[in-house]
């Protein structure tokens, strides 16, 4: 198919993942990259605008749908596919001429910060709604979205893949993501147990001085190349889902054993599935589940080099990939 995708295009984007995913399946694809409009620079006029007015700025909307619209012309794609393209005009998207429509959210949809009113008004028009949480496909049904695919979360191996450590030091545990409510104590509490033994690395994080007191390794988001040598100088790498959406599985799921780390994350009948537990991951139930693993981990590292190993396999040699994910998209509509 010749694919017209509309998402985000910086560098270690899930969106420039999936666009590379639907290319490595054989299709044609052209982006045109959503950023200005949902992440305008930092005060720039549309980011001071969207502050201000607590919406995106139209004239930046209109410049990306005018370039939708150019290309569109040229290429005339067989598919439109959006990636949380919930910030554009949809009424405006929707109208682009292909032969299929289908836009996909990774985040929980039945979360009102990942729709707007707007998409939410225009939802079942689209021929295909593409969802990474599985409690939202009946929900989706229940709103009248015409057609609903479920498929999970997915790792880029161009992004994640094992590398060689930037430091000398390396890490009891590690977390790689953003600074969330329901996050916050714990990490917290893990800096006050293992001090510089921890590293964190998100948006938010810097601006919690109580973290910063405890003497663990603070800094900001990693991408790309960056994550992957992030992992690789911790030995107990955090999988912390978001509550807020749900989850039950998340990118760091296949990123983090992609890249060769130890997953250790939060028990779940998804993350039970897709690895074996004691063997290809560490899994806990609460804080003190935590504890027990991370001073496991610290007296055997060899032995989690090995469940580290293991975990790796099960994911790579699993169809986890971008590219996997675009073929169960493109199946679903045949």
């Amino acid at each position: 198919m010749k694919i017209l995708f509309i998402g985000d295009d910086w560098v270690g984007s899930n969106a420039r993942s999936m666009a590379d995913g639907f290319r490595q399946a054989g299709h044609e694809v052209v982006v045109v990259d959503t950023t200005r409009v949902t992440l305008p620079a930092r005060l720039s006029p549309a980011w001071v605008y969207s502050k201000a007015m607590r919406r995106r700025a139209s004239w930046v909307q209109n410049s990306v749908h005018d370039q939708i619209d150019a290309i569109a012309r040229d290429f005339t794609p067989d598919m439109l596919f959006g990636f949380k393209s919930i910030h554009l005009d949809q009424a405006r998207l929707l109208q682009v001429p292909a032969a299929v429509r289908v836009h996909y959210s990774p985040d929980d949809v039945g979360n009102p910060y990942n729709t707007t009113t707007d998409y939410l008004a225009h939802e079942r028009e689209w021929d295909l709604v593409v969802t990474t949480k599985r409690h939202n496909v009946t929900e989706l049904q229940d709103r009248g979205a015409r057609r609903v695919k479920f498929v999970r979360s997915a790792y880029d191996p161009a992004w994640h893949r094992p590398c060689a450590k930037r430091v000398a030091r390396q890490y009891l545990v590690g977390f790689i993501g953003a600074r969330r409510p329901d996050r916050s104590d714990m990490i917290a509490r893990l800096g006050n147990e293992h001090g510089k033994n921890l590293l964190v690395r998100g948006p938010g994080w810097r601006r919690m001085p109580s973290l910063q007191a405890t003497g663990a390794t603070v800094g900001g988001a990693v991408y790309g190349d960056h994550f992957a040598t992030t992992v690789a100088s911790v030995t107990a790498n955090l999988v912390l889902l978001n509550s807020d959406n749900r989850d039950t599985h998340t990118c760091r799921t296949f990123e983090i054993p992609a890249c060769g780390g130890l997953f250790v994350g939060e028990r779940t009948d998804e993350h039970s599935e897709l690895l074996n537990e004691g063997t290809e991951c560490l899994l806990f139930s609460n804080e003190a589940e935590l504890g027990e693993i991370l001073q496991w981990c610290a007296c055997h590292p060899a032995q989690a080099a090995k469940i580290a190993g293991a975990g790796h396999l099960r994911v790579t040699q699993g169809s986890h990939r971008y590219v996997d994910r675009a073929k169960e998209i493109a199946d679903e509509l045949h």
